[in-house]
C-alpha cells in the first residue's frame, strides 16, 4: 500500500482525515463508503486505514487490460451485478458471498460501496443491502461478531489534479448490536449505514444547492480563520440542515441568501479571485499550505523550468484522454494514463540521454530528466495557489457584497426553529 499512499500524494496536494480510522489490529469489519470518483474512491480508503482491507468491486473491471493485476494485487473482490448482466443467475454470487463470509469470519476487512456505482450526484444514492448481507452471513458461519464503519469522501474539485480531499471516518458499530431478524435486521443495519454517511456527507437536493451550502460553510468557516476541509465539513452539514429546516419555515430567507451568495460567488468566479482574499485582504491568494522558503523555491527553478519544457506534451495527454470519457471516471482516467505515459517518457528521456550524450554529461543529463518534474510540478502548485491579483477597488467591492451575504446568513440564523 506504501506504493498507492505515495500515488495518492502525489495526485492530491493535500489529504484531510476526520475520525478515527481502523487501527492495524481491526479484524472482521466492513467499510462502507459513498463512491464519487471512480478507482479514487477505494484507494483513498485503503491507504487511510492501517490494517489490510480488500474491496469489493463490480467484476467488469477484471476485463479492463492491465486492471486485473492491480486489483488482484488489491485483493479486490468481484461482484456480479444485474445491471452488468441482466439475466444473471440468482445463485451467481453464491460463491463469492460464502468467501467473503468466511473472510470476514476469520478476520478479514472489506470496504463496499453500498450504493452500487459511481456517480456525481449531489447526494447519497440509495444504499443496497449487499454489505448488511455479508456481515449477516459472516456472523452466521462462525458466530463471530463482525463490525462495520461509514468512510465518507469530500473533494473540494472532484476532477482536478492537485485538488485536495477529505477522508471523513463514522462510528463503529457493532451487527450484533442491529436489532431484528432476518431481512428486518439487515434492512435495519442498512439504514443505519445510511445514515452514519450522511451524517459525515454534505449534501444538497440539487448540484446547484449543494454548491450554495458549500459556499455558506466556507464563508462562515473563513471568518473563523480556518481553511481546512474538516472545519468546512462540519459547518456544510450544520448549513445543510439549516436550509432544510428553512425551507418549509421561511422560504423568502432562503431566497435572500441564495441571491446574495451567488451574486458574490459569481463576482469571485468572474475575476478569478476567492474568499480568503476578501477576508484578509489579501493581493493574492491566501495559502495556509505555502510555506516553502523562497530561497528554496529559487533554488529549484532552473530544475523546474526544465521540467515544464520536458514534461509539457505528457502532462496534457492525461486530460485530453480524460475528457472524452466517463465524467465519473475523470480522475481516475487521469491517474491511469499518468501511470502509463509519465513512465515511458521518463525511460525515453533517460534512455535518450545515456546513448546520445557523452558522459558524465549524460549521467547529468538522465538525473535532470529523473528531477525536474517534482521540481516542476512544486511551482505549478505555487503559482496555482498564488492565483490572480486583486486591486484594492476590487477587493472594497467584494468586501460589501460579502457583508451582504454574511447579513442574509444570520438572519437566516435567527429564524431557525430553537
Amino acid at each position: 500500500m506504501s506504493t498507492f499512499r505515495r500515488l495518492m500524494r502525489l495526485y492530491f496536494r493535500d489529504i484531510e482525515r476526520v475520525g478515527e480510522p481502523p487501527g492495524p489490529d481491526t479484524r472482521g469489519r466492513v467499510i462502507v463508503s459513498n463512491h464519487t470518483n471512480a478507482l479514487i474512491d477505494p484507494i483513498l480508503v485503503l491507504t487511510d486505514a492501517a490494517c489490510e482491507i480488500s474491496p469489493v468491486a463490480k467484476s467488469t473491471l477484471w476485463s479492463i487490460p492491465g486492471l486485473r493485476w492491480l486489483l488482484d494485487r488489491a485483493g479486490a473482490v468481484p461482484i456480479v451485478r444485474r445491471k452488468d448482466t441482466p439475466d444473471k443467475d440468482a445463485s451467481a454470487n453464491a460463491a463469492t458471498f460464502d468467501r467473503i463470509a468466511q473472510h470476514l469470519a476469520g478476520g478479514g476487512n472489506l470496504l463496499i460501496f453500498p450504493e452500487g456505482t459511481s456517480h456525481s450526484a449531489p447526494q447519497l444514492a440509495p444504499l443496497r443491502t449487499g454489505a448488511a448481507r455479508m456481515l449477516l452471513a459472516a456472523e452466521q458461519l462462525r458466530g463471530g461478531a463482525p463490525t462495520f464503519q461509514a468512510a465518507a469522501l469530500e473533494f473540494d474539485a472532484r476532477t482536478d489534479f492537485r485538488s485536495r480531499c477529505l477522508v471523513l471516518w463514522g462510528p463503529v458499530r457493532r451487527f450484533a448490536d442491529v436489532a431484528g431478524d432476518g431481512e428486518e435486521r439487515v434492512r435495519a443495519a442498512t439504514a443505519l449505514m445510511d445514515a452514519d454517511l450522511r451524517d459525515l456527507l454534505v449534501e444538497g437536493d440539487t448540484h446547484e444547492e449543494r454548491l450554495r451550502v458549500a459556499r455558506v460553510a466556507e464563508l462562515i468557516a473563513h471568518d473563523e480563520h480556518d481553511r481546512s476541509l474538516g472545519r468546512w465539513s462540519g459547518i456544510g452539514r450544520e448549513v445543510e440542515l439549516a436550509n432544510r429546516a428553512l425551507r418549509t419555515v421561511d422560504p423568502e430567507v432562503i431566497a435572500r441568501v441564495a441571491e446574495r451568495v451567488d451574486a458574490y460567488y459569481a463576482e469571485l468566479d468572474k475575476l478569478g479571485l476567492e474568499d480568503a482574499q476578501v477576508v484578509t485582504g489579501a493581493r493574492t491568494r491566501v495559502s495556509e499550505r505555502d510555506t516553502e522558503p523562497r530561497w528554496v523555491r529559487a533554488a529549484l527553478a532552473p530544475l523546474a523550468a526544465s521540467g515544464v519544457v520536458l514534461y509539457a506534451l505528457p502532462y496534457f495527454i492525461p486530460r485530453l484522454v480524460a475528457r472524452s470519457q466517463d465524467p465519473d471516471a475523470v480522475s481516475t482516467i487521469k491517474l491511469g494514463a499518468a501511470l502509463l505515459v509519465y513512465p515511458l517518457w521518463m525511460g525515453g528521456l533517460v534512455a535518450g540521454s545515456l546513448a546520445l550524450l557523452p558522459p558524465p554529461l549524460s549521467f547529468a543529463a538522465a538525473a535532470v530528466a529523473i528531477a525536474s518534474p517534482f521540481a516542476a510540478l512544486r511551482w505549478l502548485d505555487a503559482w496555482y495557489l498564488r492565483g490572480r491579483e486583486a486591486t484594492p477597488e476590487q477587493l472594497a467591492r467584494l468586501a460589501r457584497m460579502r457583508a451582504a451575504a454574511r447579513v442574509a446568513i444570520d438572519e437566516a440564523r435567527t429564524k431557525l426553529p430553537s
